[in-house]
């Protein structure tokens, strides 16, 4: 049995470095929003955003991924960077308050709040959009000289529904061929090749069926030359796959916990430097196990 391997990276950040290729990352995913698809504002509460920032931490993540805005489908309601920031910057000041060595990532694609966190001491911007929807991040983030994961997505949530159909065989060349357009787009701007991650965006702007053409050839990915981060954590695709053991419906999303794993673990063995979850001491056993198999 064969899997993925993964080439030795020093992902520089704003600080510090973080090593990738040997060990798995963990990115926990912390929402701070009243309408995540995920977690259902659990967390917009700024205390107990804070307190599951930090069992997070206390878990095993080695990033926390702190978001404002939900980029659920079919999402129309822009939130202002003004409330943007006024949802993360006092969480993510307290948990670097109560622990300064935190690794904090802001989930933004609003070049005003990426420079804001930055400030405020986050080490990574993650746009989910990769450098599109805003034409300052690639600049900003160039100027902030911070880590960057730049994600691929097609069309914004309130467009998805209405995409065309992508066939199986055409969804994996879309995402290396755009990804590879915001790769060059980010270096053109002066990102620097060691300070930038790819995200093929699962589930984002790629219809259920859609997702598991580019899961199976992920690995082709890694021929951009950079290291990737994988998001599959409790997405609609796994729960539709599910719906036979739930009646014919989803499964809803407190039951799609074991499924995640299975994916997260999948998506490690085909060449994931980092995994962003919703769930994380699981995620991270399930990554100490993939990595033994990966580094024997």
């Amino acid at each position: 049995m064969s899997f993925t391997q993964r080439s030795e990276f020093l992902w520089q950040l704003r600080t510090r470095s973080l090593a990738l290729g040997t060990q798995t990352l963990v990115m926990g995913v912390l929402n701070v929003t009243p309408d995540s698809f995920s977690d259902g504002g659990l967390y917009h509460n700024a205390q107990e955003a804070i307190e599951h920032g930090l069992r997070m931490l206390d878990e095993g993540a080695d990033i926390l991924d702190i978001g404002g805005e939900s980029t659920r489908p079919g999402q129309q309601h822009v939130v202002s960077a003004a409330e943007e920031q006024d949802r993360v910057l006092p969480v993510m000041q307290a948990i670097l308050r109560a622990r300064p060595e935190a690794v904090i990532s802001i989930d933004t694609y609003k070049a005003s709040t990426a420079r804001a966190a930055v400030d405020a001491g986050a080490e990574i911007v993650n746009d989910v959009s990769g450098f599109v929807w805003d034409e300052e991040m690639s600049a900003t983030c160039a100027s902030l000289r911070c880590g960057v994961v730049l994600m691929h997505t097609r069309g914004k949530p309130d467009e998805w529904r209405a995409l065309p159909k992508l066939r199986p065989e055409d969804v994996l060349p879309l995402v290396k061929r755009e990804l590879e357009d915001r790769l060059q787009t980010a270096l053109r701007a002066g990102v620097s090749r060691e300070r930038i991650v790819l995200d093929p965006g699962y589930g984002f702007g790629k219809r259920f069926e859609e997702n598991y053409p580019l899961f199976a050839r992920q690995a082709e990915l890694r021929e951009l030359g950079q290291p990737l981060l994988a998001g599959v954590s409790r997405k609609s695709f796994l729960a539709r796959t599910l719906g036979p053991l739930f009646g014919g419906a989803d499964a809803p999303m407190e039951k799609r916990l074991h499924a995640t794993i299975a994916a997260t673990t999948a998506a490690i063995l085909a060449g994931a430097d980092i995994v962003r979850v919703h769930d994380v001491r699981p995620a991270v056993e399930a990554a100490r196990i993939a990595d033994v198999l990966l580094n024997f």
